[in-house]
């Protein structure tokens, strides 16, 4: 966005934030621009804060707290930051506080894009092979779940048994949930010093090998995808933090995915039928996993398969060219594979037909 950010356009609203977490439907810039905005939203004022903690906690605020520090550490478009202390533990913990009304515009907003989505698929029925409304319905979703930080610390967690339970507890950690000053609006947590993973030359400073603290963060995630009630969803370096003490710190867990038991068990029998090249459990198992309409002929599902992977191993001629490279103490090879682009083109034809 050239000449208005986006803030200035929609004034850091639901709209933004949907654009924000629907990267695949708008351009990379547009997405990029309204996730840094609600990074960076106006903070609201201390007192309204104060207010909805009074309200929230119903007692005292400095029986609970030794102190609260008013400016914000963060002020996205949803919440809103605070660090603190404990009074009873003397712990550093930092406050995320739900931003007065934001529930209330997040929900009437996001019935309106589902309305729109609706209507538009009634008005051209070719935008239903898209699952236009499913895939709002998702978001929308997941959006309300991120306004209950009574979700958010279940998830919070989760994910740490899960790291307790892997022995990652030595690689990663995540905040611990004090539930005694939480509620849905109002979650305090352990306070995690470090750095974000996009401060490389902070990172460069505290450990040795800063891409070695990257791949322990993907390994710690992945793991998550099969291992953990839930897994992180939102994972971009922002929520992803080095630690001083070089565990990696996983953050903000207000956006989660879950892969249900069901479909792990589909998709093994889908990767296990390549190998046997078993089109009838394939079909079954891209079926059981969702992947087609209810209604679906497994039977002709798997014939089209058939014919897809039989055009692959049989029908695409490939050519490949190999190019070697010598210097005085090594030498370099690359490999390039040529396909016939009129068959590629077939292809392709076949697999639209088949969707």
């Amino acid at each position: 966005m050239e000449n208005l950010r986006a803030h200035d356009l929609f004034g850091g609203g639901v709209l933004g934030q949907f654009i924000a977490s629907a990267p695949t439907f708008f351009p990379a810039e547009y997405v990029e621009e309204f996730q840094n905005c609600f990074d960076r939203a106006p903070p609201v004022p201390y007192s309204e804060i104060e207010s909805i903690l009074h309200e929230e906690l119903q007692r005292p605020l400095d029986s609970v707290y030794e102190y609260i520090d008013p400016v914000p550490i963060a002020s996205a478009s949803i919440a809103q930051v605070h660090g603190a202390r404990l009074k009873s533990s003397q712990k550093d913990v930092v406050i995320k506080v739900l931003k007065p009304g934001i529930e209330d515009t997040l929900v009437a907003d996001l019935n309106f894009i589902y309305l729109v989505a609706r209507v538009l698929e009634f008005l051209s029925p070719e935008l239903e092979r898209t699952s236009l409304v499913a895939i709002i319905k998702d978001i929308k979703e997941s959006m309300l779940e991120e306004v209950d930080f009574r979700k958010e610390a279940v998830n919070m967690e989760a994910f740490q048994r899960y790291i307790e339970a892997m022995g990652f507890d030595r690689q990663a950690k995540s905040p611990f949930v004090y539930h005694h000053c939480s509620t849905k609006r109002v979650l305090t947590m352990e306070r995690l010093y470090g750095v974000p993973l996009t401060d490389l030359d902070s990172i460069r400073s505290l450990v040795p090998d800063p891409e070695l603290t990257l791949v322990t963060a993907l390994n710690v995630w992945f793991g998550s995808l099969i291992s953990c009630e839930s897994f992180h969803a939102d994972v971009h370096a922002g929520n992803l933090w080095l630690l001083r003490d070089g565990r990696v710190g996983f953050i903000d867990f207000g956006i989660v995915g879950r892969i249900s038991p069901r479909t792990w068990a589909a998709m093994e029998i889908f990767l296990a039928s390549f190998a046997t090249e078993d089109y009838n459990a394939m079909a079954s198992a891209l079926s059981e996993m969702g992947a087609t309409g209810n209604d679906i002929d497994v039977d002709s599902f798997a014939k089209d398969l058939q014919k897809i992977f039989s055009s692959l191993q049989q029908e695409l001629d490939t050519e490949i060219i190999v190019a070697a490279a010598r210097s005085s103490d090594a030498t370099a090879v690359s490999a390039n594979v040529v396909v016939d682009e009129r068959q590629m083109n077939a292809l392709f034809l076949d697999l639209f037909t088949m969707g």
